[in-house]
């Protein structure tokens, strides 16, 4: 079983727990962040319950999509009018994208609303994943899932600051690499959310 910086174990037991302290954290936005006119997005931030580990269940959006192609993300997708809650549409959209029906997912809560530059108010739905399961990948949408050790998220050695020109003006991010890919932007920037959640930090 990882263990955190302190010695505390990840496990499932321990992610429920420090859900049901619901900390106050600073919320972590971009920093060309909108805040008028947001359309309203949820994602589901996958914590699967493994022997052994908790993992962080990730998603490469394929290379030929519009927005964000070859981006590291979680599933998930703008609010449909049909979506009584951001619940239903990280489930609903993590079942289209991935097939991970939503009676394996154990919801915990969420974690505070992440704004970006683009335009979006995005609600990051955290649920423990019970194994077994077989996903079914939208290949139209979704390249390829994969798992990374939450411990690996919760180090904040990993946290790293990058910044690029965008539009005329230098724009600060987060980025977190791992085996080959490149974590960055809106969902290095909840995965921050998530450490800080956590680690009530």
């Amino acid at each position: 079983m990882a263990e955190r910086d302190d010695g505390a174990r990840c496990d499932a037991d321990w992610i429920r727990r420090r859900f049901l302290t619901d900390p106050e954290i600073d919320p972590v936005r971009e920093d060309d962040a909108q805040h008028v006119g947001l359309r309203p997005a949820a994602v589901l931030v996958p914590l699967v319950a493994r022997l052994g580990d908790v993992t962080v269940l990730l998603t490469r959006r394929t290379d030929h999509l519009h927005h964000h192609p070859g981006q590291i993300s979680f599933p998930g997708g703008r609010v449909e009018e049909t979506d009584v809650s951001s619940v239903m549409t990280a489930l609903r959209e993590t079942e289209e994208e991935i097939g991970l029906p939503p009676d394996k997912v154990e919801l915990l809560g969420e974690l505070p609303e992440y704004v970006t530059g683009t335009g979006f108010r995005i609600t990051p739905v955290v649920g423990l994943v019970h194994p077994p399961f077989e996903l079914k990948l939208d290949t139209f949408e979704v390249a390829e899932a994969f798992e990374v050790p939450l411990s690996y998220f919760l180090d904040p050695a990993n946290h790293q600051r990058h910044s690029r020109e965008y539009q005329g003006r230098m724009r600060q991010y987060y980025a977190m690499p791992y085996a080959g890919h490149f974590i960055w932007g809106a969902t290095a920037g909840m995965l921050v959310s998530l450490y800080r959640y956590l680690v009530h930090k």
